[in-house]
């Protein structure tokens, strides 16, 4: 009885398979976006202010930042929980395939955040006179504490890990 407990628990990993899947939807939808936004800025990209165009770029980067987060996630989930990619072919394999433990998974997602974070706080500050001082302050105590929660988290992984 124990064993086949273990066996079904052990095999339940396999429900995770079809979210990172959904993962790869997620992807896409981002793609889709990222797109639509380019098409949308091109037909008017003389007329736009520096600061403009600026803002919009800052988005760019921000959808390319979460992709690579939902990449990351994807990949390195799938790897740590499900089972381990039989990619063919080594010149098509990431470097960092294989190499990316949950601590140093979240340890990524959690610098991803803060630069996310950083990049819409940094939009905020462009558009300063748009934003009320309170939602300001708010804005910035939210990126305080990603940053100081990334960082407490470095260091408790430092301090966990087993020296090689």
């Amino acid at each position: 009885m124990e064993k086949l407990v273990e066996t079904l628990i052990y095999s339940s990993r396999w429900i995770m398979a079809p979210i990172y899947l959904g993962l790869s939807l997620a992807l896409l939808a981002l793609g889709i976006k990222f797109f639509q936004e380019v098409l949308h800025i091109l037909p008017i990209i003389l007329e736009m202010k520096e600061a403009d165009l600026v803002l919009v770029v800052l988005s760019l980067i921000d959808l390319v930042l979460v992709g690579g987060l939902i990449v990351m996630v994807m990949f390195s989930g799938y790897e740590n929980f499900v089972s381990r990619l039989d990619i063919g072919g080594e010149s098509e394999k990431l470097d960092w395939l294989g190499k990316l433990d949950s601590g140093s998974l979240k340890n990524k997602v959690a610098a991803s955040i803060v630069a996310i974070s950083s990049i819409h706080l940094l939009k905020i500050f462009m558009n300063v006179e748009k934003t009320d001082s309170d939602k300001l302050l708010w804005y910035v105590i939210i990126h305080i504490t990603f940053v100081l929660s990334a960082f407490a988290m470095g260091i408790l992984d430092k301090m966990t890990r087993k020296p090689n």
